[in-house]
């Protein structure tokens, strides 16, 4: 999930201010812009885009986490106590209002390499099927344009996933620490995971979440486009920004809701064995999901997806006005040297 704001930037990016079929000779202009402006300051604007968004939804991404991993520490017959306003309370009761925010340095320094890699994956994925099959000289085709999107951008978001997943985890069980603190900081963090639970250990639950990588940015591709064409046809003189933000977070809850029993899987299959607890997922990922809906029902999938959707909308839209601001920014001034 969190490869879709970084994708779907660069996919907006290249759709702005055209609804429907795009022109050719607009087509190359952008496309000698974005070369124009480089790869380092088209990484950069991404990179700082995600870091802010993340910044901005912290607090709701660690009431997300808390409620994913209860079901690992908790009475499950407490489970149907929780909500949102009670969490929250406690964490500012017990922890400060700043433990919204634990994990969250661990969070910029996984995100400014993982937009990077996203993006520049993404656009060198995009290239090498365009010319393999033929797509740059069918510019109008809007299906096959479509359907390269949908499989560069699975591929950088798997791509940047592997990379930067030692941080992802980290990041997580950070976030996940309530009173007892056991990893002080991301280096005391992973030299902790490689000493009790190997160099292995690091990339626990990397299945989870490369299952769950690719039809996220799938998912959310497909209804953007359909939600942005059909939002075009019929209202053309409607704010291009305001189109693409709408869009762009009902694609978001669309893409979170079809993918977060996967992303909850995964957090708990980062945070086994943590502390020296005993394991509880003990027969991978698909005796995990069979895990969870036995002992706490289908609806135990979907724990916490009230926070996710209340971090979606704003995280993307932050991310996307982010991105584009600094985009044209460092467009101007590097058409000014």
């Amino acid at each position: 999930m969190e490869a879709r704001v970084v994708v779907e930037g660069g996919q907006r990016a290249l759709n702005s201010g055209h609804g429907g079929v795009v022109d050719g000779a607009a087509t190359r202009k952008f496309l000698q812009q974005q070369s124009q402006i480089g790869t380092l300051h088209q990484l950069l604007a991404g990179g700082i885009a995600g870091a802010f968004s993340k910044t901005c939804t912290a607090p709701l991404a660690r009431l997300t986490i808390l409620f994913q991993v209860q079901g690992m520490q908790s009475d499950v017959a407490m489970l149907s106590k929780a909500s949102i306003w009670r969490e929250a309370s406690r964490i500012v009761h017990e922890e400060g209002f700043r433990a919204f925010w634990k994990g969250n340095l661990v969070t910029i320094v996984h995100r400014l390499p993982y937009s990077s890699v996203n993006f520049y994956t993404y656009e060198r994925y995009k290239s090498f099927l365009q010319s393999v099959c033929g797509i740059e000289s069918h510019k109008g085709n809007v299906s096959a344009d479509v359907s390269v999107h949908f499989v560069s951008g699975g591929l950088a978001g798997i791509t940047a996933a592997s990379i930067t997943y030692p941080l992802d985890l980290v990041r997580t069980r950070l976030a996940a620490q309530r009173n007892t603190i056991y990893y002080r900081g991301i280096r005391h963090a992973l030299h902790t995971i490689c000493r009790e639970e190997g160099f292995l250990g690091l990339y626990k639950g990397l299945g989870a979440t490369l299952l769950g990588v690719g039809p996220s940015i799938a998912i959310s591709f497909t209804v953007y486009e359909a939600l942005r064409s059909s939002w075009r046809t019929q209202r053309p003189d409607d704010s291009t920004v305001m189109v693409s933000l709408a869009c762009g977070s009902l694609s978001g809850i669309a893409s979170s809701t079809a993918t977060f029993p996967i992303d909850l899987v995964r957090r708990r299959m980062q945070l086994e064995g943590v502390a020296g607890r005993a394991r509880v997922y003990k027969t991978g990922l698909f005796g995990t999901f069979g895990h969870i809906i036995h002992s706490e029902g289908m609806r135990g999938l979907y724990r916490g997806i009230l926070p996710e959707y209340y971090k979606v909308v704003p995280g993307v839209g932050i991310a996307f006005m982010t991105y584009e601001t600094l985009k044209r920014v460092l467009s101007h001034n590097f058409t000014e040297l």
